[in-house]
């Protein structure tokens, strides 16, 4: 339970940099390989979906992790994996802000994801604001992660107390 501890003492700085400040970093490189096979994968079931499944693939493997850790009863593993799913959230945001202007970095082509179906939309206008939108979404995630992730440690830190209490009642009674 201390290197959990530790490791959410560690994360609470980390999750005020992502809501306060987010800008691309060492996950993000994680969630590219995830968003590329997306769309691979995505791509199988048409065009507008193989645009959309970058974002799809980045966002599916942080829930996929969360919810093996929920089923296995590791419910502060699956914390962990969902403030992961609110920083892709964020880095989707990103993004998605960047469709009109196209001034981040593009890997494999000139299409800006974001840009392509937003223009379909007729939303290219709006990206900013579906942006801002998406990074107030992502930082809920980010936050809700971290403060289930507190709940969960606290509760475990009840339920062993109680058991300490319970053994040495046992103890004395014996």
């Amino acid at each position: 339970m201390l290197g959990r501890s530790l490791l959410l003492v560690l994360l609470v700085p980390y999750a005020l940099w992502l809501v306060v400040d987010y800008d691309y970093h060492f996950l993000d490189g994680v969630n590219l390989l995830f968003h590329e096979a997306g769309h691979v994968f995505f791509g199988l079931l048409g065009e507008t979906l193989g645009m959309l499944g970058g974002t799809l693939g980045q966002l599916v493997f942080p829930i996929a992790a969360a919810v093996h850790f929920a089923r296995s009863g590791r419910t502060f593993d699956a914390c962990v994996c969902g403030l992961w799913l609110g920083e892709s959230v964020l880095n989707v945001g990103r993004y998605l802000g960047d469709a009109q202007a196209m001034a981040l970095p593009l890997v494999g082509g000139e299409i800006h994801d974001w840009n392509w179906l937003l223009s379909k939309l007729g939303l290219l206008s709006s990206c900013e604001t579906l942006a801002r939108l998406v990074h107030v979404l992502g930082s809920g995630i980010v936050l809700a992660a971290l403060g289930l992730a507190f709940a969960t440690l606290a509760a475990e830190r009840a339920r062993a107390r109680a058991r300490g209490q319970a053994d040495r009642a046992d103890r004395l009674i014996a």
